[in-house]
């Protein structure tokens, strides 16, 4: 969304007149400093403490919300269940659901529920969850115009190999590449190790989607992949950025639905699985945001 479009909100006004956040306390009028070069070079906003502050927040509540939805996903729930409940959990906690009406054509649910072959974007329905099924719940949040993201795996009762195979791997690749985040760190240490732990247990990384800055926009730069590329900007404190490793079975390759407009398949029929964390460079190292736990 740029500044002079209008606010997602409804109020009909240009979002820099509405929830555009405004505050800059904190940001250096330097123009040799760090937050200048970064802004100027990469288009990328090292946030102040004051924005950490309200980004963890909306990750925090995002991350809470996305929990007790995982707890609600059961054998005989739907999705569109999960999404409703997701929807008022959101509306009582004085946030607003991002991805209801985000887009083109406008995403119709509060969350993305994709199931089995669906890398990313499912959109809820009245499909019962089965026995075997696998799940990835994506919930984002916006709390006091500052923006959450982060999303889980569920098992639906025991499934078979290969689903489970997804599931676990996607989780390792994850985990594995938080554990390298510093700054200095080139981005592209972050598709390497996703994709070198991926392919050493046969399964392929998506590279039609991609993690992405968040925090006062839903998505900000920088683009993080996940597969192996060369993207050398330097991780620096004050970033932040989600990482989201989509992690298939068979190819790589996808497809989009030609109705919806959203939701991406697995061109071989074969699972998909995804885990996602919110993630703040520090001085020293990281910070996930969004504290969710396995």
């Amino acid at each position: 969304m740029k500044r002079t479009d209008y606010c997602w909100c409804g109020s009909n006004k240009k979002w820099r007149h509405c929830h555009y956040p405004h505050s800059n306390e904190g940001f250096s009028k330097d123009p040799n400093s760090l937050q200048a070069l970064y802004l100027q070079k990469y288009h990328i906003i090292l946030k102040t403490e004051k924005q950490i502050e309200g980004i963890r927040q909306a990750c925090q509540l995002t991350s809470q919300i996305l929990d007790k939805v995982c707890t609600m996903a059961k054998e005989g729930v739907t999705t569109l269940e999960l999404n409703d409940y997701a929807h008022k959990l959101t509306l009582e906690a004085g946030a607003i659901p991002a991805p209801l009406h985000y887009g083109s054509p406008p995403f119709p649910k509060s969350i993305c529920t994709s199931l089995n072959e669906v890398i990313c974007h499912g959109i809820p329905d009245k499909e019962k969850l089965k026995k075997g099924d696998i799940l990835n719940i994506d919930a984002s949040c916006i709390l006091n115009h500052y923006f959450g993201d982060c999303s889980r795996m569920v098992v639906i009762g025991e499934t078979d190999r290969e689903r489970q195979l997804v599931v676990d791997v996607a989780y390792e690749c994850l985990i594995r590449s938080i554990a390298v985040l510093r700054p200095g760190v080139p981005i592209c240490k972050i598709g390497e190790e996703i994709e070198n732990y991926a392919t050493s247990h046969g399964c392929s990384v998506v590279n039609q989607f991609v993690g992405h800055g968040v925090g006062l926009k839903f998505h900000e730069e920088p683009q993080i992949p996940h597969h192996r590329n060369q993207l050398a900007i330097p991780l620096a404190p004050g970033m932040i950025f989600t990482i989201e490793p989509m992690i298939n079975a068979g190819v790589r390759s996808g497809y989009i639905d030609p109705v919806n407009k959203w939701t991406a398949r697995t061109t071989d029929g074969r699972p998909s699985a995804q885990w996602e964390h919110t993630i703040l460079i520090t001085e020293t190292g990281h910070e996930v945001l969004t504290p969710w736990v396995r």
